[in-house]
């Protein structure tokens, strides 16, 4: 069986690549808010420095700036300077900053000046330029406290992503592990059924071989070889049968109405038998003829019956007492097999028709009765029913949806 940390390691896989790709996803999110945010705060800042450089170019002389009293970025003051053909430098404002020296042309820059960022807007003054600048400084600050925020809530959105992707993960994963699982716990049992008889059958012919014997000893080793060959073709034809089953193949017999309470009379008239030789009273009983018809395929019903009485008879014990009944009601045809043997325990009834399965100290079988019995009942869109027998053992009940009884003349429905 897989190591469990094996799962835990494949569930974090998982969850690394969708936090990967959520990660991926998001930085480029931000990139692109943060681009559009910056160059919304550009334009705003450029809008506000062209305005300016136009109040100021027809009054001839700088606005008076009501910025620097608020905490809003548009509330920040503006500053025009003048520049003269020569590079001298007139600033219009009050408590201008040093104007940075560079070659003026019309449109916007960001520059330093006193170790503070300023945007700078400059438009042609006569022979000079009229410049006007804005601090970015709160941009700056509200772009880094935007980026320390988009971390934030970046780190918990991969924890999140990562933590839900790792849960989805190995909740996934179980189903598929338990079926793995199982098939790994029916590969098993399947091979140590069949060595079974198969070491059986090896032995007895190695003895056979080891020194010579007379016929009648002869005899006696190929009927137990035999008996061992017929055990290991019948656990063959169940594997091949759930074989199909599983496959989705559809059952030899062609799907039609059946009546129940015929097979069981059948199978009772096949069990008695059995029945006698382990002094078991065996019992049935069923409604009146054709009410218990449902739709299925004959060898279906039939071998679930058998499965269901076999295994009743195998449990009840010698002198022991098997009953099995047919009935209807409310459109619903049923099948009870009841015996009075050990019976199930509670913990165990959800196991019963697990492949392989058997009681400890029950009868010998092939655990493989009761889920052609399952695959059968499934197949025929049947319900289960484990509990306690009134007889003091176990009941197995099947239901059916009850067939329309075909008028003489008209076709059977489809």
């Amino acid at each position: 069986m897989r190591r469990p940390d094996a799962r835990w390691g494949h569930a974090a896989r998982v969850a690394l690549a969708a936090t990967a790709v959520v990660g991926i996803v998001a930085l480029l999110l931000v990139l692109t808010v943060n681009g559009l945010i910056v160059r919304r705060l550009d334009h705003d800042v450029d809008s506000r420095l062209a305005a300016t450089l136009a109040t100021t170019s027809a009054t001839g002389s700088a606005p008076v700036s009501s910025g620097g009293h608020g905490g809003d970025l548009d509330d920040v003051p503006d500053f025009v300077w003048r520049v003269g053909p020569t590079g001298t430098v007139t600033a219009l404002s009050i408590a201008a900053p040093d104007l940075p020296v560079r070659a003026w042309h019309a449109g916007s820059v960001t520059l330093e000046s006193g170790g503070t960022s300023f945007r700078f807007g400059a438009v042609p003054s006569g022979d000079g330029w009229l410049v006007a600048g804005e601090s970015v400084a709160r941009v700056t600050d509200a772009r880094g406290e935007l980026l320390v925020a988009e971390l934030v809530l970046g780190a918990l959105l991969l924890l999140v992503t990562f933590t839900g992707s790792f849960i989805v993960g190995l909740r996934a994963s179980a189903p598929i592990e338990q079926v793995r699982r199982r098939q790994a716990e029916f590969t098993a049992d399947a091979s140590h059924e069949l060595r079974t008889p198969l070491s059986v059958i090896e032995a007895e012919v190695d003895l056979a071989l080891a020194r010579p014997r007379d016929g009648d000893s002869y005899r006696d080793t190929l009927e137990r070889v035999a008996s061992e060959s017929h055990r290991l073709r019948a656990i063959v034809d169940d594997l091949l049968w759930l074989a199909r089953t599983d496959g989705g193949e559809s059952h030899r017999g062609t799907v039609g109405t059946v009546d129940v309470a015929e097979v069981v009379a059948s199978a009772g008239d096949r069990f008695r038998a059995v029945a006698d030789a382990g002094s078991i009273a065996l019992v049935t009983r069923s409604g009146p003829p054709g009410s218990a018809r449902v739709r299925a395929d004959q060898e279906g019903i039939d071998r679930l019956v058998t499965v269901l009485v076999d295994n009743a008879c195998k449990y009840a014990g010698t002198a022991g007492t098997v009953e099995v009944s047919t009935g209807t009601s409310g459109g619903r045809v049923t099948l009870a097999v009841d015996d009075s043997g050990p019976g199930i325990p509670i913990e165990h009834r959800d196991l019963v028709f697990d492949r392989f399965h058997r009681a400890e100290r029950g009868p010998g079988g092939t655990g493989l009765g009761l889920a052609i019995a399952d695959a059968v009942v499934h197949a025929t869109d049947g319900a289960w029913s484990v509990s306690t027998s009134p007889l003091g053992g176990a009941r197995f009940e099947v239901t059916w949806r009850q067939a329309a009884r075909v008028v003489e003349g008209q076709p059977a429905p489809t």
